[in-house]
Order: structure tokens, then C-alpha cells, then sequence
């Protein structure tokens, strides 16, 4: 199979809540009769990402069509599941026309764009490009940075110190890995704030790599899709702070797990129990579904740091169980007994004396 004629593949990556799945749908919703594949990769979620695409209703978006890697990070498991996708991909009879990956977003790129020089697959698939998807709002609060004054605050007090963030290395290497950088959320910031996180990613991407600014993942498919990188024979220039550990990286950093319960009667107050538990445990991410009395339809819920969103994405299937589930992911240590505690009951009253809550979490 000549170059000419390899399937181009599309690896978005971004961390937690950047909203990777939402730019997908977005992507299948004006695939304008492109075959595309799906290939989700999640971290601990239960399957969550699959389970909201494949029931959208989009064309395209069927179970059939999405192949779910869920025993792990990508990253680290390419040889055991991902190179066996992808033969099974390429080699079919009737072979899609691009191939879609969404990685978890704790997934560092480089090893999986590595893994198309196998000999497998170098021949029949290539890297079309690395698409970052940057939660606008979110890096420009600082979430991925430590406390710059703090830091250096220590560092005098201690020339030794190694400062060492996990957030901020996973994110640096998901930049300087793209071949092109969605700036999602940017709804959210100002003219001013922009442009102060632009020079601020601009200083961190590789030169010639674009900015791109977006809402609710609304991006023109051509934009995302022919960026004709052939990463696999670019990795020299994508620098990552895991190249000497063969792609290995430290997963016990964060913790997943999932808390479930029963019907939500009052859902302001579940917001603020959400909203307050967030506050207290430091949560990164919050995902999942509720089940609303009276309602056919269940409740998608997505929250990064202290914002939610929530809507109703789909009806009840016959015969499927109603229950409310939410995936929580947070730095390693967090207390999953008081986090599970203060979501289906709320703070303590020693808890509330402690961090009174200021509001609820906002939803859409």
C-alpha cells in the first residue's frame, strides 16, 4: 500500500474535562459521509466516554463503530490492545476512511504515536496530526501550575528541592506532542485573558504549531481533520518528560473511583453537595449519570474543578437499570469514603465549620 493511500489517524489528546468528547461528537455530527472509526481509550471510567457517544444518536456513532480500550492508559498498554485494534482497523474489508483516537486524559501521546512504526501497521495507517485540546478557562486559573510565589519561596529555602507537579508534566507533554491546539472553553475568558494564555502556550508548543479557539468543542472538521503531520517520523521534535522511561509514566499520581447511589429527588442540593465535596477534596474531575424521577431521559453530568454541566443526553433504554453513578478522579490519597459520604449525604457539621460552602456549581 503506497504512502498516498494510508488511513489517516487523528490522536486527540487532553487532559481531564478539556472536553475531548464533546469535540468528537461535534466532529461525527459533520463527518459529511466520511467513514470514520472510533478508537476510546479511558482511564478507570468505566466506559463512560463510549457509553455518552454511543448513545447520541449521531450517524456514525453506533456501537459498531466505536472499538473501547479500557484496561488501562493507552499509553501503556499499546502493544497489548491498541496494535491489535489497529491491525483488525486497517485490515478489514472494508476499511474505514479515517480513524479517530480519543485518548484518557491522563495519556501521554508520544508512546502511542510511536507505536504507528510498527511494522503492522506503518504500512497501511499514518499520524494525520496531534490534536491537543486545552480547557481554556481552566489553564488560565492556573490549574496545571503550581503557585509560582510559593514555589520559589521553597526553592530559596532549599536549593535542592526538585519540585516535581504530576498535572503539569502530563500537560506539558500532551502540548508538546500536538500538531495543533484547540483552545476549548475560550467562551469562558475574556479578550484580555486570551491573550495572556495564548503567549503563555505559545512559549511551551513547538514552532509553527496553531491555536485554535473554540466553544463546546465546535470545530470545522476540516480544521482537525488532513493536517498531513506523518507524526510516527516526527518524534524527535516532540519532546516529553518521560522519554528515557520508555513511555512508561506513574499512574498512582491519581486516583479513580466511582460513587453510586439512588434517584436524585433535589437536584440543586446534589449540586451542592457536589460542589462542596469538590471544594474539600481538591476533585479534578467528576462524571457520570443521574437518574431523575419522572424523567425518561438520564442526566449526563460533567464537572472540571469547581464547574458543572448537566443535561439530559438520552431516554432510559427498555429494560436498563436506573441508577445515579459518578466517576470521581483526583490526586492519589484522596479520602474516597468521605468523598463518597459528602456526595449522596453531604458535608458534617464539623466539615461545614471548617470550609463553609459559597455556592452552588452552576449548570447548563
Amino acid at each position: 500500500m503506497s504512502a498516498a493511500r494510508k488511513i489517516p489517524a487523528t490522536v486527540i489528546t487532553g487532559f481531564l474535562g478539556a472536553g475531548k468528547t464533546t469535540l468528537i461528537r461535534h466532529l461525527m455530527e459533520n463527518a459529511q459521509g466520511k467513514r470514520i472509526a472510533l478508537v476510546i481509550n479511558e482511564f478507570g471510567d468505566l466506559g463512560m466516554d463510549r457509553e455518552i457517544l454511543s448513545g447520541c444518536g449521531v450517524p456514525g456513532c453506533e456501537d459498531e463503530n466505536i472499538v473501547e480500550l479500557a484496561n488501562g492508559c493507552i499509553c501503556c498498554t499499546v502493544a497489548d490492545e491498541f496494535l491489535p485494534t489497529m491491525e483488525k482497523l486497517v485490515l478489514a474489508d472494508n476499511p474505514p476512511d479515517a480513524i479517530v483516537i480519543e485518548t484518557s486524559g491522563l495519556a501521554l501521546p508520544k508512546p502511542l504515536v510511536k507505536a504507528f512504526q510498527w511494522p503492522e501497521i506503518r504500512s497501511r495507517v499514518t499520524v494525520d496530526g496531534v490534536v491537543t485540546l486545552v480547557d481554556a478557562h481552566a489553564v488560565a486559573a492556573g490549574r496545571f501550575a503550581d503557585d509560582p510565589d510559593a514555589v520559589q519561596k521553597l526553592r530559596e529555602a532549599d536549593e535542592a528541592l526538585d519540585h516535581d507537579n504530576p498535572l503539569e508534566e502530563v500537560f506539558e507533554d500532551q502540548l508538546s506532542c500536538a500538531d495543533l491546539v484547540i483552545l476549548n472553553k475560550a467562551d469562558l475568558l475574556d479578550e484580555a485573558g486570551m491573550d495572556v494564555l495564548e503567549q503563555d502556550l505559545r512559549a511551551r508548543l513547538r514552532p509553527g504549531v496553531k491555536l485554535v479557539p473554540a466553544a463546546y468543542g465546535k470545530v470545522d472538521p476540516a480544521v482537525l481533520l488532513g493536517l498531513d503531520a506523518g507524526a510516527e517520523d516526527d518524534l524527535d521534535t516532540r519532546p516529553s518528560h518521560h522519554d528515557d522511561a520508555d513511555g512508561d509514566h506513574d499512574h498512582d499520581d491519581f486516583d479513580t473511583f466511582v460513587v453510586e447511589f439512588g434517584a436524585v429527588e433535589d437536584l440543586e442540593a446534589l449540586e451542592a453537595r457536589l460542589a462542596a465535596a469538590v471544594e474539600d477534596h481538591d476533585i479534578l474531575r467528576i462524571k457520570g449519570f443521574l437518574d431523575i424521577p419522572g424523567k425518561p431521559a438520564r442526566m449526563l453530568v460533567q464537572g472540571v474543578g469547581p464547574r458543572l454541566d448537566r443535561w439530559f443526553d438520552r431516554p432510559w433504554k427498555a429494560g436498563e437499570e436506573r441508577k445515579s453513578h459518578l466517576v470521581v478522579i483526583g490526586l492519589h490519597g484522596i479520602d474516597r469514603a468521605a468523598v463518597a459520604r459528602e456526595i449522596r449525604e453531604g458535608r458534617t457539621a464539623a466539615e461545614a465549620q471548617a470550609a463553609p460552602l459559597s455556592g452552588s456549581a452552576g449548570a447548563a
